[in-house]
């Protein structure tokens, strides 16, 4: 079979995972190769994700790594077996590919939990609100590109509003609500949207206030999606270069901390909707 052209964030994941177990049993990948009666290349190239890898391979591999954890196995053999055609492949070749692997990551996830200071959270946002922020950050963008981003953005509704919605919790700063990144109306309806899900239980939404004493996390945003098991959780930040995927230990383990930490800043879910319906009051 020929190398893929390109891999998606879950392809690399995988590749990256079964990387992970191979270091940690001290082999080579020439060493893999032997064991499966391949070749290093193509070790490396499943590694990179740029080659697919049957459920009998991924458990071979395991069973010489050494690997007896039955719930990371089966998680990595139904990322190695999930030919999931989702709706976010219709965008393929239309948007860059991190709007794919971001929807993709989402569908996934176990549970999603999100932190947002400068704007409301890309799941609750209206087609409105989402175009607003599209046409200011990229200001110039063709009808032809800022269309399809648009909707795109509605469309990753789905993964809490289906009928099997992921878990999800959003912290969301008041400045964030209080921005009115279009008018009045808009802002209005954005919030009456973030009202809406907050009542039908698709959102657990938490309002960390202005106001919060020692509150130092201005600057950090981020998504967190879990997996069948912890070291298959996912952490999305914004980066200069777009969005980073972030899979390593450490770095999930403070992503953990820090959502913890701010969750405390926050204001119960009762007590946030209220909030909320006083902003709206407000317009």
């Amino acid at each position: 079979m020929a190398p893929r052209s390109h891999a998606t964030a879950r392809q690399v994941r995988l590749g990256t995972e079964l990387r992970r177990l191979r270091e940690a049993a001290g082999l080579k990948a020439r060493e893999a190769a032997g064991l499966l009666n391949s070749t290093s290349t193509q070790i490396s190239q499943v590694e990179l994700g740029f080659a697919g890898v049957s459920e009998e391979r991924v458990r071979r591999l395991a069973a010489h790594y050494a690997c007896t954890d039955e719930v990371l196995i089966d998680g990595l053999v139904a990322m190695a077996t999930d030919r999931t055609r989702g709706w976010w492949e219709e965008y393929r070749g239309v948007l860059p590919s991190v709007f794919q692997d971001t929807a993709e990551t989402e569908h996934h996830a176990t549970f999603l939990r999100e932190v947002v200071i400068t704007y409301v959270p890309g799941l609750l946002q209206t087609a409105d609100y989402a175009r607003a922020v599209y046409t200011y950050v990229q200001p110039g963008l063709p009808e032809s590109e800022l269309t399809p981003r648009v909707e795109h953005r509605i469309r990753r509704r789905a993964v809490i509003e289906g009928d099997d919605p992921t878990p999800y919790e959003t912290l969301i700063h008041e400045f964030a609500l209080r921005t009115r990144v279009a008018d009045r109306s808009v802002c209005r309806a954005q919030l009456e949207q973030i009202l809406e899900q907050i009542e039908q239980r698709h959102a657990t939404v938490r309002v960390i206030p202005i106001d919060q004493d020692g509150f130092g996390g201005a600057g950090i945003s981020m998504m967190y999606a879990g997996g069948p098991v912890p070291r298959l959780d996912t952490g999305l930040r914004d980066a200069p270069t777009g969005v980073a995927f972030i899979d390593a230990e450490a770095q999930l383990k403070q992503l953990r901390t820090l959502f913890l930490r701010m969750q405390a800043a926050s204001l119960e879910p009762v007590a946030s909707r209220d909030f909320i319906h006083r902003l709206k009051k407000e317009l």
